[in-house]
């Protein structure tokens, strides 16, 4: 018997859970933070690292005490995190300013100067991650942070992911190049591939700005996958964790990767993790290459197996915006939506409300529904809105398959499909396929898998999947429903390239610009105010 704690590190919050090898979930807790957005900026969100390590003490020391046990008694702590959200830092490891989170979207011209650099030298790279580089990803963000940043570039030692950066603090390494670097989050996000050279080279980076020059030196270090140790707890954060110095914390990774693993999954099964976005997590036993899908990374779900990566940039912050305006809550407006039938409202949603992630890779679009009446409520386009989700889901698995990737299960995992049964019967419905959900929630329960890993618990990923993943409930399509959603599929589709890529028609340059005329009126009334 072993008791771990796994830390799930979200947009808002962490949550820290106590885990037994054999009752399994013991307590979890949860402590906010805060999101720094701007009004006159809506592409900026930044977090604050002193703020992500006092509330990770602070949901520690109160998981510990709901699950009325010693700190000692745990035996190793796993972490995982958002990605990309990077943070530049200087001597010991001093942060520089705040993490650019994954969801700040400043970068996209940074992010679009790498795509057609990468495309013009030839960079292997960027096919393994779709062939289209995004903002939400690392380069992007340390280049838009060194354009904007003069006056720090002479105190630049290096950036880092939040899982590593997390896992240093917590050992209390300030060396940089003694830090561990995560193989899913560089793999994913920063076009390292160990088949290719690791980072891209010095000469192509340099092509793009000769700001980067020496950031690849910079960059050097271990890469590794999360079954080898990053550290072990320092005393300092020992104390303030409340729990003993000297346990493994297990090389970190994203959230959603991690949540894949909680949720159940294995090799052919493609896990949505649906939270403020989705993640689609898949784990196959050989490498395909997909266009438009933003990551093929040997090792990075699973330590053995090729993991591969796509999504959604926003999911249940479109649902909390289409609250918000209504004036309500997502719950309460969610009341009575397991009566609406396929295709009722008239409406159909295009999610790009935060851009694009896969399978265009574009963050020049924005939310579009179309049909509306004069009896359309805020209701009618919520449940549009998940059936749209699922749509864009629909075509992401669907260019996967045309490219050799074999699905065998779809599981729902994240925070809203424990709490939408809604949400998962619309799924069924518009992929055609059953839809497993696990009856209980997941969330950081992977973090506790790779914990029990370090701690020597467990031999493998799948043992330790046997004896604490939850069982799945199953949601299955309903015919009339599906046949509704196969016509509205094809109507999605075509919309979905029409106003999405702007050199297939006239519509793909509609929203682009639309942004521009907003980004040029914003900055003409903040020069006037």
């Amino acid at each position: 018997m072993a008791i771990v704690a796994g830390v799930d590190f979200g947009t808002l919050s962490v949550r820290v859970s106590l885990v037994d090898s054999e009752r399994g979930m013991l307590a979890s807790a949860v402590a906010e933070y805060p999101l720094h957005r701007r009004s006159d900026d809506p592409e900026y969100a930044t977090q604050s690292h002193d703020d992500h390590m006092r509330s990770l003490a602070e949901a520690t020391r109160e998981a510990v005490n709901k699950a009325g046990v010693s700190g000692d008694q745990v035996e190793a702590i796993a972490l995982d995190t958002t990605g990309s959200s990077v943070i530049p830092v200087g001597k010991d490891l001093t942060p520089l300013g705040e993490y650019y989170l994954w969801c700040d979207h400043r970068s996209k011209g940074e992010a679009a100067e790498i795509t057609e650099a990468a495309h013009r030298e030839h960079l292997a790279a960027i096919d393994w991650c779709g062939g289209v580089y995004s903002s939400e990803w690392g380069f992007s963000k340390l280049l838009h942070w060194l354009r904007h940043n003069p006056d720090k570039r002479a105190e630049f030692v290096t950036a880092f992911e939040h899982c590593d950066m997390v896992a240093a603090t917590l050992a209390g390494i300030t060396d940089p190049k003694k830090v561990k670097r995560s193989a899913c989050a560089m793999g994913h996000k920063w076009l390292w591939n160990p088949k290719l050279g690791g980072l891209p080279p010095e000469e192509f980076l340099v092509k793009v700005d000769p700001l980067l020059a020496g950031v690849r030196g910079k960059l050097e270090g271990e890469y590794t996958q999360s079954d080898h140790i990053a550290g072990h707890l320092c005393p300092y954060w020992a104390e303030q964790l409340g729990l003993k110095a000297g346990i493994p914390i297990p090389v970190g990774a994203f959230d959603a990767h991690w949540d894949a693993i909680g949720a159940g999954c294995r090799t052919d099964d493609m896990v949505n993790v649906i939270g403020t976005s989705t993640c689609i997590i898949g784990i196959t036993p050989s490498v395909n290459l997909v266009p438009g899908v933003c990551g093929v990374v040997e090792g990075s779900v699973h330590p053995s197996r090729t993991g591969i990566e796509a999504g959604l940039s926003a999911v249940g912050d479109i649902f909390n915006a289409i609250a918000t305006r209504a004036g309500t809550d997502v719950a309460t407006l969610s009341h009575g939506l397991d009566k609406y039938r396929a295709g009722q409202t008239g409406l159909l949603r295009l999610t790009w409300d935060n851009g694009d992630r896969t399978v265009l890779v574009n963050p020049n679009l924005r939310g579009i529904t179309l049909g509306w009446n004069l009896q359309s409520t805020a209701q009618d386009e919520l449940f549009a809105a998940i059936e749209g989700t699922a749509l864009h889901t629909r075509v992401i698995l669907d260019r996967m398959a045309q490219n050799g990737v074999e699905i065998k299960r779809v599981i729902n995992a994240g925070g809203i499909p424990q709490k939408n049964a809604v949400l998962n019967q619309v799924y069924a419905n518009v992929l055609g396929r059953p839809v497993l959900v696990p009856s209980k929630s997941v969330t950081s329960l992977g973090s506790a898998i790779f914990a029990f890993l370090a701690a020597g618990t467990f031999k493998t990923v799948e043992d330790a999947q046997d004896k604490i993943c939850p069982p799945h409930k199953m949601f299955e399509p309903q015919p009339s429903e599906q046949a509704v959603y196969d016509e509205l599929y094809a109507l999605y589709s075509e919309l979905y390239f029409a106003f999405g890529t702007p050199a297939t028609s006239g519509l793909g340059t509609v929203l682009p610009k639309l942004i521009k005329v907003s980004e040029h009126a914003r900055k003409s009334a903040a020069v006037t105010s």
